[in-house]
């Protein structure tokens, strides 16, 4: 880890959902629950950033009792406090947009566009479908052809068993799109493409922003190096114990696993310094 945690009263905590608010059943660990409740006690806001859509993070509010803004497809999407608000939304270029998908097909792995609310698929019997429509309550529908939501997709996901493909398809699309998208990992098993600015850094400083509060008093923790953009742009940084090597390097500080109450004591060591 590097640097040191910041001495500036924190009044925003921004947290990743999958690998870090949540356990690897996607339940919420008891002590999390009661954390977010003294953050909420403290006057302290909690919000969401993940690479889910939006509505992919709505099963967590109220148990977390977040009434706050919460950012979906890495920040492709903003949605109000009330879950139906768009406040900000970000979409790829159609001709990079056309080209990830193309590419991702051709590599072999499943393919799936989310425009506005929607979300497409070819193949429901991909190998990941089922399981992300468990995972974020999400419904999908099933087209013959991308082409008509290509002008307008916040994120085009794939997916597939093979990892070290999903690793290639990650650094050749990333080499091949530039500065015209930005294309990240969010699992071992999932490639994403956003609108380049649809970052966590970004959806994180537009967040803090929208709360009123400056980058120096907010604190933020994840696990993957998608989230790297945000810890960079953070007065406090906080990696889980289960987050890779890399991210760990680019955090203050290291917490426990988030299948442990990892997220609870950062909160109460770092943030409520309880």
């Amino acid at each position: 880890m590097s640097g040191t945690a910041g001495t500036k009263p924190i009044r925003l905590v921004i947290s990743d959902v999958d690998g870090t608010l949540v356990r690897h059943d996607k339940s919420l660990h008891p002590e999390t629950i009661k954390a977010a409740h003294e953050l909420k006690a403290a006057g302290i806001t909690l919000c969401l950033v993940s690479s889910r859509p939006p509505r992919g993070v709505e099963m967590f509010l109220g148990p977390l009792g977040v009434t706050a803004p919460h950012a979906g497809f890495n920040g492709g999407q903003i949605v109000a406090g009330d879950n139906k608000t768009i406040i900000e939304e970000l979409s790829i270029p159609e001709e990079a947009a056309r080209e990830a998908v193309a590419h991702m097909t051709e590599a072999g792995l499943d393919v799936w566009v989310f425009a506005g609310a929607g979300w497409y698929v070819k193949a429901p019997i991909g190998p990941y479908v089922e399981h992300e429509a468990e995972v974020t309550r999400n419904t999908y529908t099933v087209v013959e052809d991308f082409s008509p939501y290509l002008s307008i997709t916040n994120k085009i996901m794939s997916s597939s068993k093979d990892f070290d493909l999903v690793g290639r398809v990650e650094g050749d699309l990333q080499q091949r799109l530039g500065n015209r998208a930005s294309v990240n990992r969010s699992s071992s098993y999932y490639c994403d493409v956003t609108h380049v600015d649809a970052n966590k850094g970004h959806a994180a400083l537009a967040l803090a922003k929208i709360v009123g509060v400056t980058p120096q008093e907010m604190a933020c923790l994840g696990d993957m190096n998608v989230d790297i953009p945000m810890l960079k742009v953070a007065g406090l940084s906080i990696a889980m114990g289960n987050a890779a090597e890399s991210v760990k390097a680019a955090a203050m500080v290291v917490t426990g696993t988030n299948d442990e109450s990892g997220w609870a004591d950062a909160v109460r060591r770092y943030v409520l310094k309880t």
